[in-house]
Parts: structure tokens; C-alpha cells; sequence
């Protein structure tokens, strides 16, 4: 997938190490799916420790000092128990690490908030830094309780292993169902001075707008204060994970969370300025490339599809038709097949519940291989179907939408709906 620049910023390598002053790592510390038989595996039932093939399950991020933190969370009434004990961690805006656990959600368990607390616990005592300046998040198969034992078991190394060269650890970690690695982090300059952000974000299924289901962690050395960093970080999210949905539910245990250490040495951000507006581009560039990575890594997706509507008389109403387009069920399905059925765009825009002059409709569909138009004034017009299969068959797709009612315009993202997903989600616990 090509990557989206942004102006002032350069892309580079490091991923959520780029920044000065962090550290990461990854280890197997071997969770498993509490719903395999214990048959299957009997010595390791009851601690809850895997023998299946190794693969990352544990990571850390750990800055060299103090930093100012800010993060968004889940919509979702049935939070994760680290959701509750992270806000609680980050009412004071500090932090200096980060924990996190795949396989298992820790979500929905009577000893949740306890193992959240745990794990922080842990973590802390390998760092030798404070249990409430640790951030903790888990992302797998919920209701089931979180064996605390392999991960105790494992802290001590993780922490020994941090590196700034861990990020690639790091991000296969807290991999899921995710099929790629999605990381990315730029370059850029206040004051004089080089910055740099980078991220990391796991997602792949149960997918939707608020807070698109993720976990993605942020840093940067960028000197900014706690105010503005939440002020940027809430305003790019509704303009990019805001705007992914994969299949339609929105997870428990969504988490996006910024670490900013400052070691850049930049005057301080404390106000909406240049500086703010150059660094808020930097985060767009980092947030709109991972939300794309998501949508495209949707489970069992062949394609990313980008719906843009413009023309609109507001930006709700554009992101609204935009949306409601990318989480219709038909239409990923039509996509999948690489069929121009615009119906299926008329039908999802008109229950988007939203006000707009049917008759001004424009639809068209693009990709590499060309565009073409396939609604024009609100009724549908010839095309070749064999150009259509052509510009659809890529494995990116736009859908442009112009409502020729106004000046504002929005952008969604989405995947089609394969054969895949349904393997997928039939046996995720096992």
C-alpha cells in the first residue's frame, strides 16, 4: 500500500522508536486461548501457557523520562478492564511506559481490574519507575480470564530486552488476526529542531467508527503540553480511525495513546500556533497511513476501498454518507466481486439519514486502472462493464460521490466483505 505524504513531513524508519528517548521489545510469553480443550493440552490448562508455534504476545514501550500523555478510548459500554485502570493511571497526564498483552482481551472477567493492575505492577518493578505511570492495554478473545503466570514470567526479559531497535518486537506483539505489520513514523522541524513521531497499531477485525477498534500507540519527542497534545490527537482520530470500519462492531478495548517526552528541544507547544498546526500534520500523516493499513488488513480483505464525498453542504453530512457506504454489507460484497453495482451505493446513502438532492448525484468508481462514471444526477448511466471489472479487480478502490451542494467534503475507509472473514470469526478462539 502507497503511502499518503503530508507536507513538512518525511518519512522514516523506527516505528514508535524513531522518537528520542524510547525503547521497545516484544517476547512470547506464550498466552493461549482458555477455549482449547484441556485435553488437547493438560500440563498447561490451568497457567493458561501455550505450546502452540511461538509468537509474540507481550510488549513494552518505556521512555527515558517523564512525558505528557494523551489518549481517546472505546465508545463501547463493556470496557476492558485496562481501559478503566489506564484512565485512572493518566488522570494526572504522565506516563513513562507502556504494557500490552495479546491472545486475551481482559475484558468481562471478575479479576480484571486486578490483572490490569497486575501487569502494571510488573512492569513497573522491572522499570523501577511507579505502577501509576504505566499504561496497560490487552487485545484478544474476550470473557475469559487473563493467566497472569506467563506474564509474570516474562516481564523481567521484556524489560531487559528494550531497544531502540524493538519496535519491529514491538508491533508483532500486539498482532491479531492482522496479516501485516503496521507501523510508520516522520520527521519533522520546530524551531529549529528535528522532531519525530511514530506509531504502531494493531487491527484487523471488529472494526468501527468511534474509535475504530485498534490499539495504537504513539510517540514523539516533540516538546508539547498535555492540553494540546489531547487537543491534536482528539481532533485527528475523528478525521481517521474515526472513519475505518472493517464489519460493523466496535470493539471493548479500543486505545489510542500519545507519549510526548519532549527530548526534541523544541520550544514547548502550550497554544494553537504554527508550531501546533505543523506538528498536528505530522500526527494526521501518522494517524490517515495507519487507518488506511487497517482498513486494508480488514480480516479476509482482498481490497482497500476509499469512499470520498464531496459537494456536501456540511462535513457531518459528507462523513456520514461516507461511512454509511463503506459499512454496507452488499456493497463490500459487491466489491469483493468486482461488480459496479452503484445501487448498492444509492441504497446505503439513502438511509444514511441525511438531507441531500438526489437529483445533483454523481457517482463514480477509480483505481489505477482508470475511472469511470456509473451514476450521474441521481440516475445511473452507460458503461462498459468490462472497464468496470478492470477498475475494479485492484486492490485499491475510491468511491467519488459528489453531491454538487456545497463545499465540504469527507473521506471513509473500508475493505470488501470475503469468504475469508466468516473462516476467520467461525473459530477465533481456537
Amino acid at each position: 500500500m502507497k503511502l499518503q505524504s503530508f507536507p513538512g513531513c518525511t518519512f522514516v524508519d523506527g516505528g514508535v522508536c524513531a522518537a528520542k528517548g524510547f525503547k521497545a521489545n516484544g517476547v512470547c510469553c506464550g498466552l493461549k486461548h482458555q477455549a482449547l480443550s484441556e485435553a488437547s493440552e493438560p500440563d498447561n490448562q490451568a497457567n493458561g501457557i501455550s505450546t502452540a508455534p511461538k509468537k509474540n504476545d507481550l510488549a513494552m514501550i518505556a521512555a527515558d523520562q517523564e512525558c505528557n500523555v494523551a489518549a481517546v478510548y472505546t465508545q463501547n459500554k463493556f470496557k476492558g478492564a485496562p481501559i478503566l485502570v489506564t484512565k485512572k493511571h493518566l488522570e494526572n497526564g504522565k506516563a513513562r511506559a507502556v504494557i500490552v498483552n495479546s491472545v486475551n482481551a481482559n475484558t468481562c472477567n471478575a479479576d480484571g481490574v486486578e490483572k490490569a493492575e497486575m501487569m502494571c505492577r510488573l512492569a513497573a518493578d522491572a522499570l523501577q519507575i511507579s505502577p501509576e505511570d504505566v499504561v496497560v492495554a490487552s487485545t484478544g478473545v474476550i470473557g475469559q480470564t487473563l493467566p497472569i503466570e506467563p506474564i509474570a514470567a516474562a516481564v523481567p526479559a521484556l524489560a531487559e530486552g528494550l531497544s531502540v531497535n524493538g519496535n519491529a518486537e514491538a508491533v508483532h506483539a500486539i498482532m491479531t488476526t492482522d496479516t501485516r505489520e503496521k507501523e510508520i513514523a516522520v520527521s519533522f522541524t520546530l524551531g529549529g529542531k528535528t522532531c519525530k513521531l511514530g506509531g504502531m497499531l494493531k487491527g484487523s477485525g471488529m472494526i468501527h467508527p468511534n474509535m475504530a477498534t485498534t490499539l495504537t500507540f504513539l510517540t514523539t519527542d516533540c516538546a508539547i503540553s498535555g492540553a494540546m497534545l489531547q487537543q491534536a490527537l482528539s481532533d485527528v482520530v475523528r478525521v481517521t480511525l474515526n472513519r475505518v470500519s472493517v464489519d460493523g462492531d466496535q470493539s471493548t478495548n479500543d486505545m489510542v495513546c500519545v507519549m510526548a517526552n519532549g527530548m526534541a528541544g523544541n520550544p514547548e507547544i502550550t497554544k494553537e500556533s504554527e508550531d501546533y498546526l505543523v506538528f498536528r500534520g505530522a500526527l494526521y500523516a501518522i494517524m490517515l497511513n495507519l487507518a488506511r493499513m487497517c482498513a486494508a488488513d480488514g480480516e479476509g480483505a482482498t481490497k482497500l476501498i476509499e469512499c470520498i464525498v464531496s459537494g456536501a453542504e456540511s462535513e457531518e453530512t459528507a462523513e456520514t454518507i461516507a461511512k454509511s457506504i463503506i459499512c454496507s454489507s452488499l456493497f463490500k460484497a459487491a466489491m469483493f466481486g468486482a461488480d459496479a453495482n452503484w445501487g448498492r451505493i444509492a441504497c446505503a446513502m439513502g438511509y444514511s439519514d441525511c438531507s441531500f438532492d438526489i437529483s445533483k448525484v454523481d457517482v463514480k468508481m477509480a483505481s489505477a486502472k482508470g475511472e469511470i462514471a456509473v451514476a450521474e444526477k441521481g440516475f445511473g448511466v452507460p458503461f462498459s462493464e468490462d472497464k468496470a471489472k478492470e477498475v475494479l479487480l485492484e486492490d485499491e478502490i475510491q468511491v467519488l460521490i459528489d453531491l454538487h451542494s456545497g463545499e465540504c467534503a469527507a473521506c471513509a475507509w473500508g475493505c470488501d466483505l470475503t469468504y475469508d472473514y466468516v473462516k476467520i470469526n467461525g473459530d477465533y478462539r481456537s
